[in-house]
């Protein structure tokens, strides 16, 4: 059994334990070089850490295609449209493709209001339909920022109106959020009130023959599901003026489920394509149809799945520490190449002046006799005479 019979304590003595071995500071030789490297390597892994750590955070973008198989999801369809006709000639309504209303599952807000805009928010509906169309248009070189980052156009709203013009209001503000069955479906808006049926509903539109239609509008919002960060709408910003009292706007919709699995952000939700087609009805010229506004949407049978796909963080640490002695190890290596080169400069130079005092000095003794030391052994009479 070990005994410890010394007058400092045992916790002392573990305390003065190091198992790498430092050199004493008498033999350091600190400087301003060195100092200077020492500041760089300091910065320099300061800004390759944060680097690493931000690329760590911000892997790469993975879109992934598989089957749907969510049928009992239930699908939300947010709408804000403004339609150049007064609420109590118009009737919206959705039907899906078991033919049955569901309305049941919400219910839109009608709102009389002016569809010509204040300067205020024809402001903010420009930059709604201006970001948008620019979204689509540079879509392929700014998709990743867009998931990464997001877009403020999905969240963009018009401000209500601060002074009310002094006329009759001439349009109808449809707007709220419906819950419906993930089914293909149809939202209309047509003229004259809808009236449901057990197996559909009808439009009492024939009540309002004499009444002038115009079904120019303004969507302000249409989306599925909640708004993510790179997920463009593309109706939202549209609009459509015309004078024809007898035109139909149909927008043919095709919604795919969308799973979003990033870093601050993990929701389901849903995006859209849309293709749109306009015509004015005219039964004798074989231009058969009912005038309105007809969103036709249908389910996609794939859905994406989109995630980010980052490194182990064993990796990642491995890497970082790797960075870290790489960085050292060469500002050490550039540090003494420097300092050998100073030295070395340093001993050239004060080798210099030595070699040309000796020159200056034979060169003086040639040149002027009297600088000669006198030879003690000649006698001294000579020295005098001389």
């Amino acid at each position: 059994m070990l005994r410890y019979r010394g007058k400092k304590k045992v916790l002392d003595r573990v305390k003065e334990l190091d198992a790498f071995s430092k050199v004493p500071e008498e033999y350091v030789d600190s400087t301003p070089v060195g100092g200077t490297f020492s500041v760089i390597t300091f910065f320099i892994i300061m800004w390759l850490i944060y680097s690493e750590v931000t690329y760590y955070f911000d892997s790469n973008l993975v879109f992934k295609f598989m089957p749907d198989t969510d049928m009992d999801e239930k699908l939300r369809i947010n709408i804000d449209v403004t339609v150049a006709m007064p609420c109590s000639n118009l009737g919206a309504d959705i039907l899906d493709s078991t033919s049955q209303s569901v309305f049941g599952f919400g219910e839109l807000q009608e709102e009389d209001t002016w569809f010509e805009l204040t300067q205020e928010q024809q402001d903010a509906f420009d930059a709604v339909k201006y970001i948008n169309s620019y979204l689509r248009e540079e879509y392929h070189s700014i998709w990743q920022l867009m998931w990464k980052k997001g877009h403020g156009s999905v969240r963009a709203t018009i401000p209500p109106r601060k002074t009310k013009p002094n006329r009759r209001a001439d349009a109808c503000r449809l707007h709220g959020v419906l819950t419906l069955n993930k089914v293909a479906g149809n939202f209309h808006v047509t003229a004259g009130k809808s009236l449901h049926l057990p197996r559909g509903h009808i439009h009492l539109n024939m009540l309002f023959d004499d009444t002038p239609q115009n079904f120019s509008h303004r969507i302000n919002r249409l989306s599925f599901g909640s708004p993510a960060n790179g997920i463009i709408y593309p109706l939202e910003g549209d609009e459509k003026i015309t004078n024809d009292e007898n035109m139909l706007y149909q927008y043919f919709i095709e919604v795919v489920p969308t799973d979003v699995d990033t870093t601050f952000e993990s929701i389901k939700t849903f995006q859209y394509s849309v293709k749109e087609l306009e015509r004015p009805i005219s039964h004798a010229k074989g231009s058969h149809g009912v005038p309105g506004i007809f969103f036709k949407y249908d389910m996609a049978a794939l859905k994406v799945k989109v995630y980010q796909e980052r490194e182990n963080v064993l990796q990642f640490t491995l890497r970082l520490f790797s960075i870290i002695g790489g960085i050292y190890v060469i500002i050490s290596f550039i540090n003494t190449v420097v300092l050998s080169v100073k030295s070395t400069f340093k001993k050239a130079k004060s080798v210099v002046p030595k070699e040309e005092n000796k020159l200056i000095t034979k060169r003086s003794l040639q040149t002027n006799p009297l600088l000669v030391t006198p030879d003690l052994s000649v006698p001294m009479d000579l020295v005098k005479q001389l």
